[in-house]
C-alpha cells in the first residue's frame, strides 16, 4: 500500500507527534456545497449512495474544495438495515422512513444476516474507487451507525422526538432488543472489516441517539455492543473513532471501549475530558456547527477556544460537534479549515 501524502489525521488518532491539528467535518460531503447539489440534481439520495462513481465524486469534493485532512466515504448509516431486508424511503423534508418498522419478535426474526461483499457491494465499490481517485492525498474514513442508533430508526420507522417505540421495546421486551442488537452488531463488525479490506484507513462509529438513553441503559443497550464490534473488527493499524452525541458523562468508561479516538459534541469541555481520559485515547471535536453561520471573526474566536480547550500536545482532531448544516456558506467552512491549520501550529512542537 502506498504511503499517505498527508497522514496528520492518522497520526493524531494514534496520539503521535504532528506539526498542527488535523481537521475534517462530519457531513462534509453534503448540501452546503454547490458542487454536491449539482450532482444531487441528477440523482436521488439513495441512487447516489448506490452508484460508486457518484459516491466517490462527492466524497472527494470537500478534499478538493476545503482542503480537509481526511475524506469520509459518502453513504448513509441506514444502508445496513436496508441490506438486512428493510424497505427504506428518503422523503423530502421528512427524512428516512421505514414503512414496516420492527415492533415484535416476528419482525425481528425476518431480518437477515448479510455478506457485505454481496449485499453492500456498492458501498465497498465506492470505497475502492474513492481510494483510487484520492491517490493517497488524505486518509479515507469508513463508517457505520452504532447498533443502538440503527435500532432506534428500525423500530421507530423514522426520526422521532421522544423515541417512545424503541424505549417501549427495551423496557417491556429487553430480550428481543438484545437479540436485535446482537444481530446488528455482527453485521456491522463484518461490514466495517470489509471497508478496511477495501481500503479505508480509519473507521468511525456514529451513535447519534446514544444521548437519549439514561446512563445505565446507555451502557447496557449501546456501549456494550460498540465494545463488541470494536473488538471484532479485522484491522491492522487502522484507528477506530467512537462518537456518541450527548454522552459526556464518565469519559473514562467511554475511553475503555476499545476505540483509538472518542468524539464529543459541542456541549463537552475538551480540557476537562482530556484531564480525565489522559493518554488513553485521542479526542475529536467539538465546535458547535451553528457557529459556521457567524462572521469570520466569530468563527475564528470560537475555533481558537476549542484549540485552547484541548491545549498543547498531540491527540486532537478538530471537528464539529455534529454534522455540518445544509445551508452553511461554503466560504465559512473553508475559512474554518484554513484558520485551524494556521492557528493550531502554536499548540504543537
Amino acid at each position: 500500500m502506498k504511503k499517505l501524502k498527508n497522514d496528520l489525521f492518522i497520526r493524531a488518532c494514534k496520539r503521535k507527534k504532528t506539526d498542527r491539528t488535523p481537521i475534517w467535518m462530519m457531513r462534509q460531503a453534503g448540501r452546503y456545497l454547490p458542487e454536491y447539489r449539482a450532482v444531487r440534481a441528477k440523482a436521488d439520495f439513495i441512487t447516489m449512495c448506490k452508484t460508486p462513481e457518484l459516491a466517490a465524486e462527492v466524497t472527494i469534493q470537500p478534499v478538493d474544495i476545503l482542503d480537509v485532512d481526511a475524506a469520509i466515504i459518502f453513504s448513509d448509516i441506514l444502508v445496513v438495515p436496508m441490506a438486512m431486508g428493510m424497505d427504506l424511503e428518503m422523503k423530502e423534508s421528512v427524512g428516512p422512513v421505514f414503512h414496516k418498522p420492527i415492533r415484535n419478535e416476528a419482525d425481528a426474526s425476518s431480518l437477515k444476516s448479510i455478506d457485505p461483499f454481496k449485499d453492500l457491494k456498492y458501498v465497498l465499490d465506492a470505497v475502492t474507487l474513492t481510494k483510487k481517485n484520492l491517490d493517497n492525498r488524505v486518509p479515507l474514513i469508513g463508517f457505520s451507525g452504532s447498533p443502538w442508533t440503527l435500532l432506534a430508526y428500525m423500530v421507530e420507522g423514522k426520526g422521532s422526538k421522544n423515541f417512545s417505540e424503541v424505549k417501549k421495546l427495551i423496557y417491556s421486551q429487553p430480550g428481543i432488543a438484545h437479540k436485535l442488537l446482537e444481530k446488528i452488531s455482527e453485521v456491522i463488525a463484518e461490514y466495517l472489516s470489509a471497508k478496511i479490506e477495501c481500503g479505508c484507513d480509519a473507521i468511525q462509529i456514529f451513535d447519534t441517539w446514544g444521548g437519549i438513553l439514561p446512563q445505565k441503559d446507555f451502557y447496557e443497550f449501546s456501549l456494550n455492543y460498540v465494545e463488541k464490534i470494536i473488538s471484532s473488527i479485522k484491522r491492522k493499524q487502522e484507528p477506530v473513532i467512537f462518537f456518541a452525541k450527548g454522552v459526556n458523562y464518565k469519559p473514562k468508561k467511554l475511553a475503555k471501549c476499545g476505540a483509538d479516538v472518542i468524539g464529543f459534541d459541542w456541549t463537552a469541555d475538551l480540557s476537562q475530558l482530556r484531564n480525565e481520559i489522559g493518554n488513553k485515547t485521542a479526542l475529536q471535536g467539538n465546535l458547535d456547527p451553528n457557529v459556521l453561520y457567524s462572521s469570520h471573526e466569530i468563527i475564528a474566536r470560537r475555533a481558537k477556544a476549542v484549540l485552547k480547550s484541548f491545549g498543547k500536545g498531540n491527540g486532537h482532531i478538530f471537528n464539529l460537534g455534529h454534522g455540518i448544516l445544509p445551508d452553511v456558506p461554503p466560504e465559512n467552512a473553508k475559512f474554518l479549515v484554513d484558520y485551524v491549520k494556521k492557528e493550531s501550529i502554536k499548540y504543537h512542537g
